[in-house]
């Protein structure tokens, strides 16, 4: 009895836990639920805020794609317009055309008269020549050939082209102990009519060799390759053979 008493004079809270959760229980009855609803009502809010500005969204992409389909048909009508105006006016012209009747084909020109001179009888008949006369026969060959002999005459005082050619021969000695001065004057010594005599020079062939090579102008109908061949080879103490290193027109 003494304990209990001693209890019973002690300031304890006993039933502190069965309080504190009774007031917890006050609380979340009296904030708990406001606090849902508020956020549930807030929710709703939004959810309507968003499905407002959606359907203004599509509102006015609604209103633009409208507008801009009332302007294709304006100008699809307007097309169709001038289209129905166009086709009228050709079924006009062509309604005109079919009345009308098709124009007259235009008259061949008419040949010129052929003038027809009147012959009298009488006299007069032995004075007309209807198959011209022999004089001017003979007077038109007379000129002829008058202009044929002037032209043969300007022809001949021409002078007639000479064909040439630019030969260029290489003229080879036996050995290397010829007179090369003494072969060049033979080779200049072959003198023919249409045949002209160039420059010359000594070209070293090997072993100490050298040959000849000298040029020419020749008439082409006076002067051939065989004939100087054949006049130079003649020298045969200086001369073992000629070629020709270049033919040219001139």
């Amino acid at each position: 009895m003494s304990g209990l008493i001693c209890l019973t004079t002690e300031s304890i809270w006993f039933d502190k836990n069965r309080y504190d959760e009774a007031e917890k229980r006050f609380y979340e009855g009296v904030n708990g639920p406001a606090t849902q609803q508020q956020q549930q009502a807030k929710g709703r809010q939004q959810k309507r805020r968003h499905r407002n500005s959606s359907s203004h969204a599509g509102d006015q992409e609604l209103v633009s794609r409208m507008k801009s389909l009332e302007l294709e048909n304006q100008t699809l009508h307007k097309v169709v317009v001038e289209m129905r105006a166009a086709l009228q006016k050709l079924e006009s012209r062509v309604a005109v055309l079919e009345k009308s009747p098709a124009p007259a084909a235009i008259p061949a020109a008419k040949a010129a008269p052929v003038k027809q001179e009147k012959v009298e009888n009488g006299d007069d008949d032995d004075d007309i020549d209807l198959f011209g006369s022999d004089e001017e026969d003979e007077e038109a060959e007379r000129i002829k050939q008058e202009r044929l002999e002037a032209y043969a005459a300007k022809k001949a005082k021409k002078p007639a082209l000479i064909a040439k050619s630019s030969i260029l021969l290489d003229v080879k000695p036996w050995d290397d102990e010829t007179d090369m001065a003494k072969l060049e004057e033979c080779v200049r010594s072959v003198q023919m009519d249409g045949l002209l005599w160039g420059a010359s020079k000594l070209v070293p062939v090997g072993y100490g060799i050298k040959k000849l090579q000298i040029s020419c102008v020749v008439e082409d109908d006076k002067v051939g390759t065989d004939i100087l061949e054949e006049e130079i080879t003649k020298f045969e103490d200086y001369v073992q053979s000629v070629d020709v290193a270049a033919f040219n027109k001139i």
